[in-house]
């Protein structure tokens, strides 16, 4: 049976005693691992929604991400009323924290749009159980990052003045400024990543509003459900719908952080002006958004225990994408170091110099140590195999890349052309509030989606559980 008849059969939940008797491996290949059917996958990912209890554990967690979301509140309210200068920005860093946070979030998510559309395309199974959680990673983290920009204009209220659209004043966008490219691709980014995660929540919903006891949840989920019904040709054309998205997903993959690489690239500043910027951005993003799923995905995993369905087999894969990429940055960073020297310009090579060996030269040899020699160990199955082992080496990717980010900015700009422009920068706790804020609101938003919509997909797993079936 296909893919698609296999979808068309047990798309919305109508599970029953005969569903329960059929059984197969939950992934073909994972011996050892539980077996599961249709029933069982509905009911185990679906409970956690509808009739598990609101764990302590959850309540915390909600309250201190809350907490820290407030500080996020109360610091912009702060920096409204006295001004960007609150920050420790400036001259000649008149970017800091917020370019260096802007860019970090925008390299999470791109793991959600890279395991979604990519790996779907590729037809490589193994991403079912971590894609839709990656898909909702992705947008909270461009909403983090999309406060930055705004806050950093200083007069937020008129950032409509970036869009090209008609008005009284004759102000347009300068379309030469990459800066203004943000713009288009941030968002055109956020609205398709949304739309794709949307369309693949919509079966699933389905699957909530029939199973739902109170009447609130039916009605709220069967709104959501658009009033799906699992019928030959809801199937069709959500096919091909779902294919056409994943298809004009695959080009943000490269575009959005390609061109964050271009704010950068196309600028004259030493360390900054270089061709390498915007393939170098993307396989940072890569890694960085593979690093945040497994640090998020691994604690989930044990206390939901969905063990059986994001199997070793899943953290192995992301391990080895994480080594790949990590050998990537590897190249870039002696590319950096090559074309500074082969171009004989003397300020390029002292950037480099002072990123080895100036006052934050901590913050650079600990960004080596985090990104490339923390991920060789993955060359070792054992090391793939163990959880803290994997856990701990996704936190030091995570600071790794902020500090990459912290290199980037504030060490080719503290120091000019002219010695007499040179300043140290030093982070304000408005600069941290700022940063811990967001953090908090990707948490609130992550904690309010694994409390009301599935983390795994429902009809995807019964796709795999079906052709398991096939197979045996």
């Amino acid at each position: 049976m296909s893919k698609k008849k296999s979808r068309r059969s047990h798309g919305s939940d109508h599970s029953g005693p005969e569903d329960h008797a059929q059984k197969g491996p939950q992934h073909p290949g994972d011996a050892g691992h539980a077996e599961h059917t249709f029933g069982s996958v509905t009911d185990k990912i679906s409970s956690i929604v509808l009739t598990r209890k609101t764990s302590r554990g959850w309540l915390g967690g909600l309250l201190f991400s809350c907490m820290l979301l407030m500080v996020l509140m109360y610091a912009s309210a702060y920096l409204l009323a006295r001004g960007i200068g609150i920050w420790g920005t400036t001259v000649p860093v008149g970017w800091a924290f917020p370019i260096i946070n802007f860019v970090w979030w925008i390299g999470i998510g791109h793991a959600g749009t890279l395991i979604s559309a990519v790996l779907l395309l590729l037809h490589q199974d193994w991403r079912t159980s971590i894609n839709r959680f990656a898909e909702a990673m992705t947008l909270f983290a461009v909403c983090c990052a999309g406060i930055y920009p705004l806050l950093h204009l200083g007069r937020p209220w008129v950032f409509h003045w970036l869009m090209p659209y008609p008005n009284t004043m004759g102000l347009w966008p300068n379309f030469r400024s990459p800066l203004v490219w943000d713009v288009f691709a941030v968002s055109t980014y956020f609205t398709c990543s949304a739309l794709f995660w949307y369309m693949g929540l919509i079966p699933d919903l389905a699957s909530l509003r029939d199973r739902a006891t109170g009447r609130a949840q039916r009605v709220i989920y069967g709104m959501m459900a658009m009033g799906w019904r699992g019928s030959a040709k809801h199937w069709q054309r959500y096919e091909i719908a779902y294919l056409l998205m994943a298809g004009l997903c695959t080009p943000l993959v490269v575009s959005v952080h390609s061109i964050v690489g271009l704010d950068f690239a196309a600028s004259i500043v030493p360390g900054w002006h270089t061709t390498i910027a915007p393939p170098y951005f993307v396989v940072g993003a890569i890694l960085s958004g593979f690093a945040m799923v497994m640090t998020l995905m691994i604690p989930l995993r044990a206390v939901y225990r969905l063990e059986d369905f994001v199997t070793n087999k899943h953290l192995d894969n992301m391990a080895k994408v994480i080594l790949a990429t990590s050998m990537m940055m590897a190249y870039g960073y002696l590319c950096e170091v090559f074309y500074a020297y082969y171009s004989g310009n003397e300020y390029e090579r002292y950037v480099t110099l002072n990123r080895a060996l100036g006052p934050y030269a901590w913050s650079y040899w600990a960004l080596l140590a985090s990104n490339i020699v923390c991920p060789q160990i993955f060359w070792f199955n054992w090391a793939r195999s163990s959880v803290p082992v994997l856990f701990f080496v996704s936190l030091a990717v995570n600071l790794g890349m902020w500090l990459e980010r912290f290199v980037i900015v504030v060490i080719s700009l503290h120091r000019d052309y002219l010695p007499s422009s040179w300043r140290m920068y030093y982070p304000t706790v408005w600069d941290f509030a700022h940063f811990l804020g967001s953090i908090g609101l990707f948490f609130t938003l992550m904690f309010l989606f694994l409390r009301l919509l599935p983390m795994i997909s429902i009809f995807e797993l019964r796709e795999l559980v079906h052709e398991a079936e096939g197979e045996a």
